[in-house]
């Protein structure tokens, strides 16, 4: 499911670049709709889901149907009116917020130059995309209850329904405005209430559906609330560092926000496909782990998470590095966005894509802590992560501009990685173990006699000149090559199907 979903993402990505390009039109709809989706990743799937479902497995542990009920009715009133007030906030504010984020835009408005246009636009487009930030933080909720209960295909499929949307206003709609951005931003909102309706059937099925009550005192809500508070900050790092990267780039050329959101997408996709899908599942078999006091099969899943995430993210990030301008120009080179923006965003993509390991690390060692409902350690090495970001922002954006800001971001994913598995590790939490270490290492050799091959076969290959059809001829018949030679590789040093099962009985080898 979470595959269909970046497979339609893609698409909508591709829809948009069509019509869009890497304008001023792109980058100001990119920024609109980056803000709520940052405050999602508060809100929703990220700090409350790292919150929420620790404390509603021990709840579900009680066998206790009327507690659980009651549990999810609080829970879901108080996210609810909390997340209505800050979106009305939201909208009423959004001039200030666009001048907040996008401060080079704003000061450009105040100086009358050309680039203020951008913030009007951004300021009127936040007050449409904005409200997506109240439905889609239900819509988390709601999957966060639905993967408590191992029910993960709605939550993984329901992003496809807004993709869905978004493509279809942007066929449709992008001629009946001034600014084809504005069709996109009515997608985000139409998107955002599909998310939400589509749910609600399997929150009847399973028995979650329930009256919202206000519930800010209660003990169990009191217990995510504190447990959420430092965890806003821990685990939205890497959103924070994206907008702090967006104020930057306001000051930038034209296209800069555009061109990191294009390889930030690339990116995404291996990220959401295999680190997320990963992570998704890690957290509710830990935290059951945790409340059933099984150190071994806690180990052992932590040994899993982080197996798959080596096998599927180091030659996903060695792929994304050596195949950068031919599966941009491929994706993306077509209509408004042209062989130049592939060039420009190629340089980003190869930065963010050496990071990629790290940010999935992030999110399977994460959990580690959320399990065992210690959220202020992550919170703790996020600021150590995002302090560390800036000062690589003043490093790498002057001589390198936007490119820098992807370098940026890349090394202080890699900290944070870091930064975690040390303290799992000096806490007796979690420690690697010897077959998992050696896997890693057979999987970065394999993967990087992939990445030699890869650059043998496009050497010499002029792909600004190539037709669309022999571009993905090429890149059909190299992503074929990687994988016989990634897998065969693996093969010869002696790693099997077999490495990637988590040992049985909760046994850590």
């Amino acid at each position: 499911m979470t595959f269909l979903s970046r497979i339609l993402g893609l698409v909508r990505d591709v829809v948009v670049a069509q019509f869009m390009g890497a304008g001023a039109g792109a980058d100001v709809f990119f920024f609109a709709n980056k803000i709520p989706n940052f405050l999602r990743r508060l809100f929703s799937e990220g700090a409350f889901a790292q919150a929420f479902i620790p404390v509603l497995t021990e709840v579900q542990a009680n066998n206790d149907t009327a507690e659980f009920k009651q549990f999810i009715a609080k829970v879901s009133g108080t996210l609810g009116v909390i997340v209505f007030l800050t979106t009305v906030l939201g909208v009423v504010g959004s001039g200030v917020i666009a001048a907040i984020f996008g401060t080079g835009w704003f000061i450009a408005y105040l100086n009358d130059e050309p680039a203020g246009d951008k913030y009007l636009l951004a300021s009127t487009m936040l007050k449409i995309t904005f409200p997506y930030l109240f439905f889609v933080t239900l819509v988390g909720l709601s999957g966060a209850i639905l993967n408590t209960l191992n029910k993960f295909a709605v939550s993984s499929f329901t992003p496809v329904l807004l993709n869905i949307v978004i493509i279809i206003c942007a066929v449709i709609l992008h001629n009946d405005f001034s600014t084809p951005a504005f069709a996109l931003a009515w997608g985000v909102f139409i998107g955002g209430v599909v998310q939400l309706v589509f749910q609600i059937p399997f929150l009847l099925k399973v028995g979650a559906l329930v009256r919202p009550q206000w519930g800010w005192h209660d003990p169990k809500v009191k217990k995510v609330r504190t447990l959420m508070i430092p965890a806003l900050f821990g685990v939205s790092v890497s959103q924070i560092n994206l907008l702090v990267d967006t104020l930057i780039a306001s000051f930038l050329m034209t296209g800069s926000i555009s061109w990191l959101y294009y390889s930030d997408r690339l990116m995404e996709f291996p990220l959401g496909l295999f680190g997320i899908a990963i992570a998704t599942i890690i957290l509710p078999a830990l935290s059951k782990d945790h409340v059933a006091q099984d150190k071994l099969r806690f180990q052992a899943n932590m040994n899993w998470a982080i197996r798959m995430v080596c096998v599927l993210g180091i030659p996903s990030a060695v792929g994304l590095i050596v195949l950068a301008e031919p599966l941009l120009s491929l994706i993306f080179e077509r209509g408004a966005f042209t062989a130049s923006d592939v060039s420009m965003a190629s340089m980003s993509l190869i930065a963010y894509a050496s990071g990629l390991f790290s940010f999935m690390l992030i999110k399977v060692l994460a959990p580690g802590f959320f399990a065992q409902q210690d959220t202020k350690t992550p919170v703790k090495i996020g600021i150590i992560a995002m302090v560390a970001n800036m000062g690589f922002n003043v490093i790498f954006a002057i001589p390198y501009g936007f490119v820098g800001l992807a370098i940026a971001t890349a090394l202080s994913a890699t900290l944070n990685a870091g930064l975690l598995y040390y303290h799992l590790h000096q806490r007796d939490m979690y420690r690697l173990s010897l077959a998992t270490l050696l896997l890693c290492i057979r999987v970065v050799v394999s993967s990087l006699i992939m990445g030699g091959v890869l650059m043998y076969v496009q050497a010499n290959i002029v792909w600004s000149e190539l037709t669309f059809v022999l571009r993905l001829s090429l890149v059909v018949q190299w992503l074929i090559l990687a994988a016989v030679v990634y897998f065969v590789s693996l093969k010869v040093f002696g790693v099997t199907l077999s490495a990637m099962r988590s040992p049985p009985n909760g046994e850590v080898k």
